[in-house]
């Protein structure tokens, strides 16, 4: 048995394992292995355990076994894969000339006879063959494995291959691979692209890059948009225009230009950086200029006019190098004179240049148009031209500015230089311009109607001014939109304001009242106007005239606008007529006063009050003023009422004054009412009226918290201690606790109600922010109720009427047993503590008061 297959396997192994198998000898354990795989050849699992039972015999012995069971068994991809992998593992470490790794190879080309649609194992040879520096060998290998391949496993294959080809200086070799790669795998093109970079073959890359922007379908697998792969192709040819030789930059820049216009200013400078780095300073140059004069935004423009700027001070720098070393010549000196001269214009120019980016960015701003004009200032010719150019270019109707300043300033430019029939020849040609607004129109009209008064031609300007105001032929709205601005000009105001004054310093009576009729008539007349207008009837003693005209213009307008009509109306009527027709001012007022706003009715009253005073009833004049306390605003009724008592004092006496302070207290608010009553008091006080001062203190007090309002108790006091006597003391005193004790209710009433509703929305976490805010209103709501209570337990010993220097327990019992006279004050509030006793001063009284009592008295005393 054993003979036989030592027979059998030397016709298949190598001559050096043939010689080998001569030596090798079968042990008893290997007995029952070999009747296995003798009964069962064409199994794998046998000669796995076979060879499982081999693993720590010789590399020889495991050889000649994986021989024999590939000899049966040459399609089995498992026994192929371990023995190339043992084989492998068997000369790993060794010098790569030893005929070992031939021996492996040839063990690989074997396998490949039955394994070549097998990417492992075409991988595994390959990788061998690299290690082994076998350059042509391994190509080879690869292409022999891709032939036989099919398509769908070509993806494992390319990346060894690629590396191969990276690893060896081998770049036509590497770039024609790559070609072939590319062919199936487009979306790859980024890395070949990167690899043409780093061996410098840039012309490829240059193509490679620009295939890859030309391709729709093309997708960055690093994320690039075509925007960027733009800019690293403009890079990559303006950088190296020696080495990037098929490809013009030229039309690839201009494209670029129409497609990423966010990018016009960077692109222009590589592209004149192509022309510079080629030495072409000329068409460099050229570049520039274009590129300054077609960009559109400021940005764009910066960048490239910087960029010119350096461009012109690298050559100036280059020149002067060039100098240095070899020497000035007249020549050079002459270069240098001109690069000099060039660089300086080009300084000179940039405002020119930047306001001609603005107008490309939008050519109907006016207000460049005017800066334009500005930067040409002392260049007369260049200044027309601009005006020209601008009146032709702005459209009126999407005009930035008022395009009717250009026609002006133009003809103010002719008439600056005398030239007065250009300059009326520009204003005839500007008001025909179809305007979007009348007032440009109108405008037009009275810059040209002033040019005349200014040279002296007063009847053409107001023949300007007669053509502006003739109506069409047709009823036009001036709001009509949809008709042209010379159709509705004969409705402007500024027209009509300029030729009314004209009509009033050159022309005469008639025409000027025929004027303002006729702005009246067609109601675009303005409140000043129509004083203007009633002024100049008055100039010219025509007042009821002006007083008509006054009526006219109050008919149309309202409140408030009307407000300087009715007051100039009054005054001059007041003025003209004084009392002579009173009834006929009375209805003017009542007129004037039927809708009469609050805001404006203070003047309106006064100045009726001040006729009826003047010319008038009194009593009319005292109905006006209380009309006028209700008519008014609010926080004007005070000063109203005190106007209204003034003047009732003067002309009824100071008791007809009574019944308007008690209206007054009843109608101001709290703080105003309490003035008002410590007026009135004093006002009865000084009558001598003492229980009508108290009854008025006594009222006041209801709206006077004496926490807040001291001086007003202070002032009762007062005047009790000098009028009065123990009981109304007394009374006072306890109208002041009665008081106080009902705003501490209310304090304690209303921290109580916050309190109810802190902890009605406790639970609420919207209302939680708000706890500590509560929680101090109780807190303070507690200390005034604990500061009442102390007030009511404190003795009020502030008051007394009779000096003494008994101690205070003595004269409390003096109170009680010997002086039944004395005030027993209650002592309930304290707020008196710190005063100072004082003596009520005593009075003779009057025998008069007293009439027949004073006999009856005499005779008892008898």
């Amino acid at each position: 048995m054993v003979v036989k297959y030592l027979h059998e396997t030397s016709d298949i192994m190598p001559v050096a394992d043939k010689n080998t198998l001569k030596n090798i000898f079968f042990e008893e354990d290997d007995l029952p292995f070999e009747e296995d795989i003798l009964r069962n050849p064409f199994t794998v699992k046998c000669w796995l355990r076979y060879i499982e039972h081999k693993k720590d015999s010789g590399a020889s012995a495991l050889n000649v076994i994986y021989e024999r069971a590939l000899k049966e068994l040459p399609g089995s991809y498992k026994l192929w894969y371990s023995y190339l992998k043992l084989r492998r593992q068997q000369v790993r470490g060794k010098c790569i000339t030893e005929p070992a790794y031939e021996d492996v190879n040839s063990a690989h080309e074997r396998s490949l006879v039955f394994m070549h649609k097998m990417p492992r194992i075409w991988l595994d040879y390959c990788e061998l063959l690299m290690n082994q520096g076998l350059i042509t060998r391994t190509r080879q290998t690869f292409d022999r494995a891709l032939r036989a391949l099919p398509i769908t496993q070509h993806h494992r294959i390319w990346p060894l291959y690629l590396k191969f080809v990276r690893m060896h200086d081998l770049k036509e070799t590497a770039v024609r691979v790559y070609r072939r790669y590319l062919k199936l795998s487009k979306e790859n093109a980024e890395e070949y692209i990167e690899y043409l970079k780093s061996i410098g073959w840039l012309d490829e890359a240059a193509q490679r890059l620009a295939d890859a922007i030309n391709d729709d379908g093309f997708v960055s697998k690093e994320g690039k948009s075509k925007h960027q792969l733009w800019n690293e192709l403009c890079d990559l040819i303006a950088k190296n225009p020696d080495k990037v030789t098929t490809m013009n930059i030229e039309p690839i820049i201009r494209q670029g230009l129409k497609r990423y216009t966010d990018q016009i200013g960077v692109l222009w400078n590589s592209l004149a950086d192509y022309y510079i780095r080629g030495g072409h300073f000329e068409r460099a140059r050229d570049i520039y200029e274009e590129a300054v004069q077609t960009v559109i935004t400021v940005r764009d423009f910066t960048q490239v006019f910087d960029a010119y700027a350096q461009f012109e001070k690298n050559l100036i720098s280059a020149k002067m190098e060039s100098m240095e070393e070899e020497g000035p010549t007249e020549e050079d000196d002459l270069d240098l004179e001109l690069r000099l001269a060039r660089l300086e214009s080009l300084m000179d120019r940039r405002p020119l240049l930047l306001n001609s980016v603005l107008l490309r960015q939008n050519p109907h701003n006016v207000h460049e148009w005017h800066k334009r004009v500005k930067l040409y200032e002392g260049k007369p010719r260049e200044i027309i031209t601009t005006y020209t150019e601008a009146v032709q270019t702005v459209d009126p109707k999407i005009a930035s500015g008022k395009p009717h300043t250009l026609w002006c300033e133009f003809a103010k430019f002719y008439e600056s230089a005398d030239q007065i029939e250009d300059a009326r020849i520009i204003f005839d040609k500007a008001i025909k311009v179809p305007y979007k607004h009348v007032d440009d129109l109108a405008s037009v009209y009275c810059e040209w109607a002033e040019m005349e008064i200014k040279h002296e031609n007063y009847d053409d300007a107001l023949k300007i001014m007669q053509k502006a105001t003739t109506p069409p032929p047709r009823k036009i709205s001036y709001h009509d939109e949809t008709e042209t601005v010379q159709s509705r000009v004969h409705k402007s105001l500024k027209v009509w304001s300029l030729y009314a004054d004209l009509e009033e310093s050159f022309g005469t009576f008639k025409t000027c009242k025929a004027v303002y009729d006729r702005i009246i008539d067609l109601r675009i007349a303005t409140p000043q106007i129509v004083m203007n207008y009633g002024l100049f009837l008055e100039e010219n003693n025509y007042f009821e005239e002006a007083f008509k005209a006054y009526e006219k213009g109050i008919a149309l307008f309202r409140w408030p606008n009307v407000y300087d009509l009715w007051n100039t109306y009054l005054t001059k009527f007041i003025d003209r007529y004084g009392g002579e027709k009173l009834e006929r001012a009375r209805d003017l007022f009542e007129q004037c006063l039927e809708n009469c706003p609050a805001k404006f009715a203070k003047a309106i009253f006064l100045l009726y009050a001040k006729l009826e005073e003047e010319y008038g009833l009194a009593r009319h004049a005292m109905a006006v003023y209380d009309r006028a306390t209700q008519a008014v605003l609010p926080e004007e009724q005070n000063e109203m009422f005190n106007v209204y008592i003034k003047r009732a004092a003067e002309l009824y006496g100071v008791t007809y004054t009574r019944p308007i302070y008690e209206k007054a207290i009843e109608v101001l608010t709290n703080d105003q009412a309490r003035e008002m009553c410590n007026r009135f008091a004093d006002l009865e006080r000084k009558l001598g009226e003492i229980d009508r001062a108290r009854a008025i203190y006594a009222h006041c007090s209801q709206i006077c918290d004496p926490r807040t309002t001291a001086s007003f108790w202070q002032t009762w006091k007062e005047f009790e201690i000098k009028h009065g006597n123990e009981d109304t003391v007394r009374e006072m005193l306890r109208i002041k606790r009665s008081v106080q004790a009902m705003y501490n209710t209310q304090v304690n009433f209303m921290s109580a109600q916050m309190l109810a509703v802190a902890t009605t929305k406790g639970d609420n976490p919207e209302t939680s922010e708000t706890s500590d805010e509560m929680q101090k209103l109780e807190e303070k709501a507690r200390q005034l109720a604990e500061e009442a209570m102390k007030d009511k337990n404190k003795p009020d010993k502030g008051i007394m009427f009779v000096r003494s220097n008994t101690t205070e327990e003595e004269l409390g019992e003096m109170t009680k047993t010997t002086n039944p006279d004395e005030i027993n004050i209650d002592e309930d509030y304290s707020s008196d503590e710190d005063e100072e006793i004082e003596e009520v001063p005593t009075q003779t009284v009057p025998t008069e008061v007293f009439g027949g009592l004073v006999q009856d008295k005499d005779d008892d005393d008898d």
